[in-house]
């Protein structure tokens, strides 16, 4: 069993910050010390060129796990939308070009789903989560969904990537109005985190 770091110091595999402040919060609690990529000077950058977001997943934990010889938590997420044939999917946050801003993804977003009604504007945020060992070896994964429409328009300034435009129907607010406490109760990501929690306490 690897013995090089403790799973409890967890890198997560991401540079995107509010993405590892989230999840930095619903791990806290737990007893995990958690640093971003950002945070770790010898990070490498791992290609996503998987064909799932379970095998981005995979590539994020365990190649940066083998390089740092530590834990590494990673998730692959994105917008899944009915109309568009499940786009953008694992290309979500790079779906307007390699270098797209969250505005110029939701800006071809709406264009792409132009004027269709929103019963007909669908969608489910997926997220994949992946923990490897410092020997590259996956230890936990888990999958979950949470599902949603577009908003012909933005609502409210909390979250990032497309939360402004997700609505959860059943709330009748975006990602953007309903606040971090809320999201972490409800999204794709919080869902698949508490599913893994149980795998990784058990983890030494």
């Amino acid at each position: 069993m690897p013995s090089q770091s403790s799973i409890r110091d967890l890198v997560i595999g991401t540079h995107n910050r509010k993405k590892g402040l989230e999840l930095a919060e619903m791990l806290a609690p737990w007893g995990f010390r958690v640093v971003t990529l950002d945070e770790v000077p010898d990070a490498i950058e791992v290609v996503e060129d998987g064909d799932s977001f379970a095998a981005n997943a995979a590539l994020k934990a365990v190649e940066q796990a083998k390089h740092l010889c530590r834990w590494v938590l990673a998730d692959d997420s994105g917008l899944e939308v009915d109309a568009l044939a499940g786009a953008p999917g694992i290309y979500s946050a790079r779906f307007a070009g390699p270098q797209a801003t969250d505005d110029d993804n939701n800006r071809l977003l709406l264009e792409k789903l132009g004027d269709l009604p929103l019963e007909r504007r669908t969608a489910c945020y997926v997220c994949h989560v992946t923990v490897a060992d410092p020997t590259g070896a996956v230890r936990a994964e888990s999958h979950d969904t949470c599902r949603g429409r577009i908003r012909f328009a933005p609502a409210g300034t909390n979250g990032f990537g497309y939360d402004p435009y997700f609505e959860v129907v059943e709330y009748h607010r975006t990602f953007g109005e309903l606040g971090p406490t809320v999201k972490r109760m409800l999204s794709h990501r919080s869902r698949a985190l508490r599913a893994i929690l149980p795998l990784l306490l058990a983890l030494k």
